[in-house]
């Protein structure tokens, strides 16, 4: 029979194996690599116009899911400095020192590696392509840009755009105008949604060296027009997919209603310029793109 001490150290033992799995699991930024594949399978099913088997489906899933949770810890690697400043940050394992530099850094190597010769070999080359520009565009082009300039959010946004391009790429092997409609709605629909985000968490910014939008524009004017503009923009943007046949008329009256109950919010900021505004605007933004693509798939037109 164990004794108490034995019971007491295997306990331990597993409580470290489950934390270590936990902070391996919070460089991948789960809920951002949720929302990549869960946008990936939008424009794999809208660009599917045969079946497909289920293996293929989850190549392609499991694929994109491990080459954005590398980037994701890559990004965390490169950041780990900036990170220990920022009070919503300083907890992740690497500035926490939960986690070696290079832990860290072979863990996100490995892991996107794993991801791209997974969709390399069992998706198509296509889909792998489109997946390793949005890992480059992240991790080399966007990340060392955080430091240096505003512009940087609309940078970021093109590789946050691309997962919908990579499923279209998966179910045709090609990409066409249909392709890039999806980047546009989310290409767009990203910069009220991180304007708001840097809003809200401004000083944290300020205080990582991040010259975020809202950080060098303390008046917050500047930030709410661009705010205003980009949920204009996303008005004819979200109705692309219907006027390339790829989604029909109730998607578009959807598409009418939830974009101009969005620029509500955004005008209703610009006139007031407060946090609790800025919070509305983030948590419309949070709304607004789960029921738009629904709405998408619901309502996807047959393709030939």
């Amino acid at each position: 029979m164990q004794s108490e001490a034995t019971l007491v150290l295997e306990s331990t033992a597993r409580s470290g194996v489950m934390a270590r799995i936990q902070d391996y699991a919070e460089l991948t930024k789960p809920r951002i690599t949720a929302l990549v594949v869960l946008t990936t399978y939008v424009g794999f099913h809208l660009g599917a116009v045969a079946p497909f088997g289920w293996a293929y489906v989850a190549h392609l899933l499991l694929g994109t899911a491990f080459t954005c949770g590398g980037t994701s810890a890559l990004n965390q690697w490169w950041e780990r400095d900036r990170d220990a400043r920022m009070r919503r940050t300083a907890e992740r394992p690497l500035p926490a020192g939960r986690m070696s530099a290079d832990h860290a850094l072979a863990f996100g190597v490995g892991l996107s590696i794993a991801g791209l010769a997974e969709l390399a070999l069992f998706v198509n080359l296509m889909a792998a392509l489109v997946t390793a520009v949005t890992l480059v565009i992240y991790v080399f082009i966007y990340t060392p840009l955080k430091t240096r300039t505003w512009l940087c959010t609309v940078v970021g946004a093109v590789p946050g755009a691309l997962p919908p391009v990579i499923g279209w790429a998966a179910a045709r092997g090609t990409l066409d105008a249909s392709a890039w409609s999806l980047f546009a709605i989310m290409f767009v629909w990203q910069l009220p949604h991180f304007y708001a985000i840097a809003w809200m968490y401004r000083e944290d910014y300020a205080r990582g060296g991040f010259p975020m939008l809202p950080v060098v524009d303390p008046s917050g004017r500047a930030t709410t027009r661009h705010i205003v503009a980009w949920s204009l923009a996303l008005v004819p943007a979200s109705l692309l997919p219907a006027m390339l046949g790829v989604a029909g008329a109730w998607y578009a009256t959807g598409a009418v209603v939830l974009g101009l109950a969005f620029v509500a919010l955004a005008a209703t900021l610009a006139a007031h310029c407060s946090l609790p505004h800025a919070k509305r605007v983030f948590l419309g933004s949070i709304v607004y793109l789960p029921v738009l693509f629904g709405l998408l798939v619901l309502d996807k037109l047959p393709l030939s």
